[in-house]
């Protein structure tokens, strides 16, 4: 990938429902090589999918839980188990396994307490936990889908021109 790869994947984090002429006219190019990069950043899985992002307080989704957990033991069946669990749970946004005290954090989306009750309840049914333990985020001070896009992680097409005519 290149710079103009870069600036493509820029652009789509900050704005999806940009028309192809609009994206090639931002990098320089016309709109067929334009069309091919991002297709071919489709195929390579750089880009994984197009989506709307909906802010959850408009859909009624305003407490923000991250839930620690800790299993209730580290086979396989019970790792099944859990993930099976909780990929059936639609308020669960994000799941991390994690290295040090904790085994997994959960990022999850409810209305309100009542709401995060009765989830609570159906997360600790799916399979035994040592530990669970929630925090509630006061007020989300920062939100973003877009990865940073270090330039050292993209091709320098200037120099590899330059190599070419050497």
């Amino acid at each position: 990938m290149d710079e103009i790869d870069r600036r493509l994947l820029e652009l789509l984090q900050d704005d999806a429902t940009l028309s192809i002429a609009q994206m090639a006219e931002c990098v320089g190019l016309s709109q067929t090589p334009c069309w091919k990069r991002i297709q071919r950043l489709e195929k390579n899985g750089v880009i994984a999918r197009r989506v709307a992002v909906v802010d959850p307080e408009q859909v009624g989704l305003g407490l923000s839980v991250f839930v620690n957990v800790e299993a209730g033991d580290h086979t396989p069946e019970w790792l099944h188990r859990f993930s099976i669990g909780l990929s059936a749970m639609p308020e669960v946004m994000e799941i991390y396994r994690m290295a040090g005290d904790v085994d997994y954090v959960l990022r999850v989306a409810v209305a309100d307490m009542a709401a995060y009750d009765a989830f609570y309840k159906r997360l600790i049914a799916v399979a035994p936990m040592r530990n669970v333990t929630s925090r509630f985020a006061m007020e989300r001070m920062k939100h973003t889908t877009a990865y940073p896009l270090p330039p050292r992680a993209f091709r320098d097409r200037r120099a590899a021109d330059q190599g070419d005519k050497e």
